[in-house]
């Protein structure tokens, strides 16, 4: 029972870096950079693999604290793309441009990155991508700390 919900929690995080990967690259929806740091943090879960081989807490900890973080960053992505709270200054809008020159906003302009973080390019359901990362990545930490509790 235990290796059956471990080997779902690792096949969450797969498949929520594959659909990431697939909205990117099939899809052709360029990520901003929240949700590149959201895929981190489920490669580290991937490495919760090695409780199917050695027995022991620690790995199943390893994919739970990695599918945990993604959830965190997604929530956290949320509230940016809701305006609950300011992101970070790379990718989002803001700031007071009126004391700049031409030239200086211009620079801005061609050094501001193409996708932002506070725009919701997509969602379903009323939630966007961040938030579904967060309920799902939540649901995969879940995963492993059950499996703890599960007998071999």
């Amino acid at each position: 029972m235990r290796r059956h919900a471990q080997s779902l929690a690792l096949l969450g995080s797969a498949g929520l870096l594959l659909g990431a990967l697939a909205f990117q690259y099939i899809g052709g929806m360029a990520p901003c950079s929240l949700c590149i740091w959201q895929r981190w943090p489920h490669v580290v879960a991937l490495f919760g693999a090695g409780a199917l081989v050695v027995p022991g807490v620690i790995f199943p900890v390893i994919g739970a604290g990695g599918a945990a973080v993604s959830g965190g960053i997604g929530v956290y992505h949320t509230g940016v793309e809701r305006g609950w709270w300011s992101g970070p200054a790379s990718c989002s809008a803001g700031g007071d441009l009126s004391g700049l020159s031409a030239e200086e906003l211009l620079a801005q302009i061609m050094a501001a990155p193409v996708v932002r973080c506070d725009e919701v390019p997509w969602e379903m359901l009323g939630l966007s991508m961040a938030s579904w990362n967060a309920v799902a990545s939540f649901g995969i930490a879940g995963l492993w700390l059950v499996s703890l509790r599960l007998r071999a």
